[in-house]
């Protein structure tokens, strides 16, 4: 494929698959065997690849370690080591994000945490909740910034199935509002989404 015929805001791997904004994608694969490594190639704070990877932007294909303000006004992560702040409580580390971003409401920020968390965990500490609750505030707070792509890395491993359904809706309607991209990693495949297309490392 040339990159005349990469369109719309899409991820293009070279000779490898491509990821279209508005679709849903699953990538599976045993512990050690890349998913991770995939995001980080994709969201571009690894380069430790052979080849290349671009982003088709409004004013043309552009390679991805180049595009800097792409990866961050238009893409949001959840990491698989959650990247949350122990002694901030669960309530200010997403509303930490959204200070940077000014994307959300006091309100949605409230609203969106109380589907995954009982009222009292939203004031404690990240330090005392539980890796399948830390996991869930992780989710809302990629939630609050605009994305045309969002990433998650194994986002269900802790959590049980009820709250991963939870979970589920809440990134999948930010997904369909913003008419983004998604891309789920797990080790297993999973049923919490209706993806376009499932990948086997």
């Amino acid at each position: 494929m040339s990159e005349s015929e990469v369109s719309g805001s899409d991820i293009y791997m070279q000779s490898l698959v491509r990821f279209e904004q508005g679709k849903q994608y699953m990538v599976s694969a045993k512990s050690g065997h890349g998913k991770s490594s995939l995001l980080n190639f994709i969201y571009g704070i690894s380069n430790a690849y052979v080849g290349d990877i671009a982003i088709r932007e409004d004013g043309g294909v552009v390679v991805l370690q180049s595009s800097r303000d792409f990866k961050v006004r238009q893409m949001s992560y959840m990491f698989q080591d959650l990247c949350l702040f122990p002694e901030l409580t669960a309530l200010e580390n997403v509303q930490l994000k959204n200070r940077l971003t000014d994307f959300k409401s006091e309100s949605e920020i409230e609203s969106m945490l109380m589907v995954l968390l009982p009222s009292e965990k939203l004031n404690q500490p990240v330090a005392t909740l539980s890796l399948g609750q830390r996991q869930r505030v992780a989710a809302v707070r990629s939630l609050c910034q605009p994305f045309r792509f969002l990433l998650l890395d194994e986002p269900f491993s802790h959590v049980d199935n009820e709250n991963a359904h939870r979970m589920a809706s809440l990134v999948a309607g930010e997904v369909e509002r913003q008419h983004a991209g998604l891309i789920v990693t797990a080790l297993d495949p999973v049923d919490q989404f209706e993806f376009d297309k499932v990948m086997n490392l």
